[in-house]
């Protein structure tokens, strides 16, 4: 082989390389994304879950309690009691 052509190659080879080790890097990253966008759908599934089941039992609690009393009206006084 020519010199030219090891050179060639050798150039070649280390941009494929930087290629590779850059997709690796890219891949890793998105993995790395999905994983915390998956617990951040998980969390926000479990906290929703806990909401409305506190939301379900509050609506229960406030079936159960008594209505309020009703206050009776003053009655004015009789037109002749000063």
């Amino acid at each position: 082989m020519k010199p030219s052509e090891t050179r060639a190659e050798e150039a070649r080879r280390k941009a494929q390389d930087h290629f590779t080790k850059a997709k690796e890097r890219e891949s890793a990253f998105i993995r790395e994304r999905d994983k915390a966008e998956a617990a951040q759908a998980a969390k926000t599934a479990k906290l929703r879950a806990l909401r409305l089941a506190k939301e379900a039992e509050d609506r229960q609690n406030e079936a159960l309690k008594p209505a309020p009393a009703r206050r009776k009206r003053a009655t004015p006084a009789p037109d002749g009691a000063d």
